[in-house]
């Protein structure tokens, strides 16, 4: 992945390191289920997790950070990038797209929707409209669950950046409303619903930036072997597969995120389309 030719985002923050981990991210067993259930599969509301978490102090942010090694620079760059997609989507549309703010931590950080620890994996805020991110899941990602590339990485970002378009979009209060008034197994369903939802504005975002990338450089930004990346990341970390390795059995009434199957394809569909119209997860079947 080209990544180096995309636009680094100025709207980045760096800071929330505080002692220790937070919850354990060794062994398997209900370890495994608390951090690959709840957490790893992406995208998780962080109000029902966070709140639950040990309220600790973290360090405050440094305004004078910037991005410097390259983990950090490949993330300030996806961001940038999808800030660069999603500004002509809404502009065209009648709207304007208002960015999310990336933040970089190490260990554990407060926010507005509770305490955020590096073991459950990347997430978005809608309270505070942030990515939070710890850079030590990349490796988590590659080692435990055989997703490595830097292109499984950037999925990563843009499903929690499509977290923040249905926030924008009023999507995701939509749908915590009509969870407050159905049966678990229904919300399950719902969540479910904006899930793969995010995966396809993710897939939508990479056949965008690819397409800029050719108009501005002349050549892709995806790599052979991205998709591929992608896609295995996608697959990774669906319900039946985590569920599978976790307890041994797939409950699919408790799925929140989709069977690896529709993960995939949800992702496919928006990256061989490039446009968030096919991204209607919320009529008939997933």
């Amino acid at each position: 992945m080209r990544w180096q030719d995309l636009r680094p985002s100025s709207n980045v923050e760096f800071g929330g390191g505080g002692g220790g981990r937070g919850l354990a991210l060794g062994g398997g067993g209900l370890g495994l289920v608390a951090i690959a259930v709840i957490a790893m599969l992406f995208g998780v509301d962080p109000r029902v997790v966070l709140q639950g978490a040990p309220q600790q102090q973290a360090s405050a942010v440094d305004p004078n950070r910037v991005a410097e090694t390259p983990e950090e620079k490949f993330a300030v760059s996806i961001l940038g990038s999808t800030d660069d997609v999603w500004g002509p989507i809404f502009q065209a549309d009648g709207g304007t797209y208002q960015p999310p703010t990336l933040h970089m931590f190490s260990g554990q950080t407060t926010t507005q929707c509770g305490q955020g620890v590096a073991a459950m994996g990347p997430f978005y805020c809608p309270l505070d409209r942030k990515v939070y991110l710890d850079l030590s899941f990349f490796q988590e990602l590659s080692q435990r669950f055989g997703a490595g590339g830097d292109f499984a990485q950037a999925y990563v970002i843009g499903h929690e950046v499509g977290h923040h378009v249905q926030t924008l979009t009023g999507t995701s209060e939509d749908v915590r409303r009509q969870q407050a008034r159905v049966s678990k197994t229904q919300g399950n369903q719902l969540s479910v619903r904006l899930e793969l939802q995010a995966d396809c504005y993710a897939g939508v975002w990479a056949n965008r930036a690819n397409q800029a990338n050719i108009a501005s450089n002349g050549r892709p930004l995806l790599e052979p072997g991205d998709v591929e990346e992608g896609l295995a990341a996608a697959n990774a970390i669906g319900d039946d597969t985590l569920q599978r390795q976790s307890q041994g059995r797939v409950v699919p009434d408790a799925f929140t995120h989709g069977s690896s199957e529709q993960r995939v394809r949800w992702f496919r569909r928006g990256l061989d389309a490039g446009e968030p119209g096919v991204c209607d997860s919320f009529s008939g079947r997933v």
